[in-house]
């Protein structure tokens, strides 16, 4: 079996995608999630003007080999561009191979490790009444976990807020990335957050009881020990996890959090490849590994980094948000039924448009997601779909302080 094409897709339904198509001389596609939310066409480009040509002609049953080739052969490694670019041609192949062989990827894998994915939602508010008003919406459509992100008294936006109001006048349920030609600019007070955010969770946690899993996160935001505090503040409201309390390029900042706290501290949205992890896993500053099979190499690449992370007890907690194309979800997905080390699962729920561009076969019932049964990774694109939402730019919001300095979103 050889590569024949490989052929790249931008389009823009609920928003960006970039989705690589690779088919093969016996009839057979795999589809990859290139997306990298605000910079797609940097991955658009490097996919279809570097790699795309070096695929024509290569075995595309082998996939470590190739994963090695796209890394090594470049010379400048590691980056969100190259990693996206390098994962949407890992998921391709997997696709491809679970396809040939006539079953779901996860039995590639190694088969089932459990019988559903437990997932988390989105809930948020500006007030408390909004904010409960989303959980039990949450809770309706069957979700029974719950990250709660709230607005912050005299911070006129803030980021995991569906219902505040954007630059253009929307309501971004669904992406904060805002179609506008220059990315929006929103404010940020350290200080107010960290007063207002513990009798935000006191508040939910009366209305509805210890039993709800909950989830926060910091968003990269606070300082180390401004961390460090609030993970002592939140510790009596039992979180599941704190995400991202502070940037965390800076591994050895975690360990003065550790020190402080022992609420479960999950990181790595933004890292793209296990060197990232090095000291986080190795020290065990953390306790969930937060980083996209779209963003990090793969499959490939995302197995080895959490079966290292498995050795100290670390769990998986894959990002999920709607910047993650169908393609990607069902690639984590088939990946968490799989591991061992598995811990939860981020979940938003795309649009219509975007289920209309991507026949999907995962499901979600009862909490519980599951990539399904089909060949492959169980997602199909419907290219005509696709076509008729042509790329539109659009860029995440970035936060300046009351001073005017720029600060981590």
């Amino acid at each position: 079996m050889k590569i024949t094409a490989a052929d790249v897709i931008v389009t823009s339904p609920d928003r960006n995608f970039v989705t690589l198509k690779i088919t093969t001389d016996d009839g057979i596609t795999g589809l990859g999630d290139g997306t990298l939310n605000g910079r797609e066409l940097a991955v658009a480009s490097y996919l279809a003007d570097h790699v795309a040509p070096l695929l024509i002609g290569r075995d595309p049953h082998r996939i470590e080999d190739t994963w090695q080739f796209l890394y090594r052969s470049a010379y400048w490694r590691r980056g969100p561009v190259t990693m996206a670019a390098i994962a949407a041609v890992d998921v391709a192949l997997w696709d491809i191979k679970a396809k040939a062989a006539g079953m779901p990827l996860y039995q590639l894998l190694g088969g089932a490790s459990r019988n559903g994915i437990m997932a988390y939602g989105h809930a948020s508010g500006r007030d408390l009444p909004e904010l409960f008003d989303s959980i039990r919406l949450h809770l309706e459509l069957g979700y029974r976990s719950i990250r709660v992100q709230t607005s912050v008294p005299g911070v006129d936006a803030v980021y995991g807020v569906a219902a505040q109001p954007s630059i253009d006048g929307k309501r971004y349920d669904y992406e904060p990335a805002q179609r506008t030609p220059l990315p929006a600019e929103e404010d940020w007070d350290t200080r107010a957050y960290l007063r207002h955010l513990p009798g935000v969770f006191e508040a939910v946690r009366n209305e509805f009881g210890p039993e709800l899993p909950l989830l926060h996160d910091g968003h990269h935001r606070m300082t180390p020990i401004q961390a460090a505090r609030l993970g002592k503040d939140l510790e009596p409201y039992d979180l599941f996890w704190l995400e991202d309390c502070t940037p965390a390029e800076n591994q050895e900042a975690l360990r003065l959090v550790r020190q402080h706290t022992t609420i479960p501290l999950a990181i790595g949205e933004v890292f793209n490849t296990v060197w990232d992890y090095q000291t986080l896993i190795r020290e065990q500053l953390i306790d969930y590994v937060r980083s996209a099979v779209t963003h990090t190499g793969g499959i490939t690449a995302m197995r080895k980094l959490l079966d290292y992370a498995a050795q100290y007890q670390i769990k998986s907690g894959i990002h999920g948000p709607t910047d993650i194309s169908p393609v990607g979800m069902a690639a984590a997905l088939h990946l968490d039924l799989a591991i061992h080390n598995f811990g939860i699962q981020e979940y938003m729920r795309h649009g219509a448009a975007t289920d209309e561009v991507f026949r999907q076969s995962f499901s979600f019932t009862n909490g519980y997601l599951h990539p399904g049964e089909l060949p492959g990774i169980g997602v199909e694109l419907d290219e005509e779909a696709a076509a008729r939402f042509p790329y539109q730019a659009a860029y995440l919001p970035f936060n300046r302080l009351k001073d005017g300095t720029v600060h981590d979103w």
